[in-house]
């Protein structure tokens, strides 16, 4: 079963599903309540869930349906490359968590796994890449973390030297130091990260 907002992205998935041996699509849904409806109706044996649905997140739907149908094993499908997320989607016994920019033959191999009982989610994948996605603003003072965020904002030098009553020049010092600790080299990527970290928001419903 399906579980997505976006109408082309289910139809793209269950047509892969379909094609793949021994698999085949038994219903869709766009939201998280419409999932519980027709997951009760037709007791799906994998789940593939999106993280943003229009009333609530692939977690809301993942722990109501863990307390009426336990034995649904669940697949996160997201967009969203992020530890917070991946945590949650752990915490509520997601077996697995793909990326949509993943090929489709290789969403059929996971489901294929996920069915046969194989856990592709677990503490030590979300603790390795929690090492490897280390904060690189731990090092920035307070004004510097405020400047990274201001150029996220898409601020100019002057502007964000408006915005703190500081001067320009003193902007392009904080901006030269946190390049270095961060360990970038252009202003562009610290708005790049900055967009990024921002994107991190999977809970909230962007409509």
């Amino acid at each position: 079963m399906i579980v997505d907002d976006h109408e082309v992205v289910r139809r793209g998935i269950a047509e892969v599903i379909d094609r793949a041996e021994g698999m085949g699509v038994v219903a869709e849904a766009g939201s998280v309540a419409e999932g519980v409806r027709r997951a009760e109706l037709v007791h799906p044996e994998v789940m593939l869930i999106d993280l943003q649905l229009p009333d609530g997140t692939g977690i809301d739907l993942m722990r109501r349906l863990r307390q009426t149908q336990p034995n649904i094993r669940a697949i996160v499908l997201t967009s969203f490359d992020d530890d917070s997320a991946l945590a949650a989607a752990l915490e509520v016994g997601a077996a697995a968590y793909v990326l949509k920019s993943v090929r489709g033959a290789e969403i059929a191999d996971v489901v294929r796994a996920v069915a046969s009982g194989r856990v592709l989610l677990d503490e030590r994948t979300v603790t390795r890449r929690r090492r490897e996605h280390d904060d690189p603003t731990e090092d920035l003072t307070p004004s510097e973390v405020k400047v990274v965020e201001l150029i996220g904002e898409g601020l100019s030098n002057r502007e964000i030297a408006e915005r703190l009553s500081i001067a320009e020049k003193t902007v392009k010092n904080h901006i030269t130091s946190l390049l270095a600790k961060m360990g970038l080299q252009r202003r562009t990527q610290v708005a790049a990260w900055a967009a990024a970290r921002r994107n991190h928001a999977w809970a909230q419903d962007p409509r």
